[in-house]
């Protein structure tokens, strides 16, 4: 089967969103929190995170764009702090139904069924739930003109794991921690560990580590 950027205009809107969406493949499932300056707290799922560097730790995730509430997106900017919390595997319908438009007055943690904790310096809330926690502080933010989404990069400030998943050599192993992955908009997916490979040399052959 052959599609072509003709047949891509052709599809119907929706249809289109999810075939791009979905071929995009499986990425790691995260519920951003944050808290409006007037003390809302705010939970969604989102699965466009992205490794900008390690030095400084930076991530980025995109936004789409800002024509309509986006409670999210407006709490980072105004607040400068989010969180980024894994979802375990168990809580997939829950970490799901965050999305839902709900009222900026209504917190996604009581209405899906999260627990919000706060960790200082932290004014954004974390999942309780969450197997890994992860602080942030909002960095930059850049308009993508083409089709006017927002990438917003945040520098990692706190992390929070269980340390029987850190190796020695400080790799995380987020398939011990039974998070969540996703394809697409709706599609979730367990993560489960291959292997690690040494590091690719012209002349030899990647080992298991």
């Amino acid at each position: 089967m052959i599609i072509d950027s003709s047949q891509l205009n052709q599809f119907e809107n929706r249809y289109r969103a999810i075939l791009i969406n979905s071929l995009a493949g499986i990425k790691q499932a995260f519920l951003i929190g944050t808290k409006s300056l007037d003390g809302n707290s705010n939970v969604a799922i989102f699965n466009s995170l992205v490794h900008i560097g390690a030095n400084p730790p930076l991530w980025g995730f995109i936004c789409r764009p800002d024509t309509v509430q986006r409670d999210t997106l407006r709490n980072i900017l105004e607040t400068g702090q989010y969180t980024l919390n894994m979802i375990h595997k168990d809580h997939s319908e829950n970490a799901h139904q965050t999305s839902a438009k709900y009222p900026s007055n209504v917190s996604e943690f009581e209405a899906c069924g999260f627990t919000e904790r706060i960790i200082e310096p932290f004014t954004a809330p974390f999942v309780e739930e969450a197997p890994i926690k992860i602080g942030m502080k909002f960095e930059e933010k850049i308009n993508i003109a083409i089709n006017g989404t927002l990438l917003i990069i945040g520098s990692i400030q706190y992390i929070e794991l269980d340390e029987q998943w850190l190796s020695d050599d400080g790799f995380i192993d987020v398939a011990k921690a039974n998070t969540l992955t996703c394809a697409g908009l709706d599609a979730y997916y367990e993560n489960k560990f291959l292997h690690r490979l040494s590091y690719a040399k012209p002349e030899k052959w990647p080992s298991n580590i």
